[in-house]
């Protein structure tokens, strides 16, 4: 009789081993962690979106305040600033033979497109002031424009 209950109690603790192996994760289960996924990621999504458009924003004014202080430093050297015609440019590369004193360049680099992939626009004389204009058209590449498509400029202090 001993025999046949410690057979009893194998058979059982077999099988309860055998259900604990198969237990895994539902359907259900899978949906739930796929629908809060979503949920997290509609939520963080937008913000990251705003936190990267204030990045360009913000390179874009700086880039244009390093602009300013490389054309300060050509303007000590030649005693004028570039011409519209010759833009920006005439930071890195001696614009012609009749400037004289220039001691560039004054960027270390090439001169960058907007963080929107534009060129900046270079006027001299400027139309707001005794110095350069320069404008980033921002992200819609046009004169004007609200929100992240206002263009940002060298006159104003934002």
């Amino acid at each position: 009789m001993r025999k046949a209950k410690t057979q009893n109690r194998d058979r059982k603790g077999a099988g309860g081993l055998r259900k604990r192996r198969q237990a895994g994760v539902t359907l259900i289960e899978m949906l739930v962690v796929v629908a809060i996924i979503g949920l997290f990621i509609a939520i963080v999504a937008p913000n990251m979106f705003k936190s990267a458009d204030k990045a360009r924003v913000t390179a874009t004014r700086d880039q244009i305040r390093s602009f300013m202080t490389a054309l300060g430093s050509y303007k000590l050297d030649t005693g004028v600033f570039p011409t519209t015609e010759q833009g920006l440019a005439a930071l890195r590369a001696k614009p012609s033979e009749e400037v004289n004193g220039w001691n560039g360049p004054y960027m270390p680099q090439e001169i960058p497109k907007d963080p929107w992939g534009h060129d900046y626009v270079y006027k001299y004389p400027g139309e707001h002031g005794d110095e350069p204009d320069i404008i980033s058209l921002a992200a819609d590449g046009q004169p004007g424009g609200e929100g992240l498509n206002a263009d940002i400029v060298s006159w104003k202090n934002q």
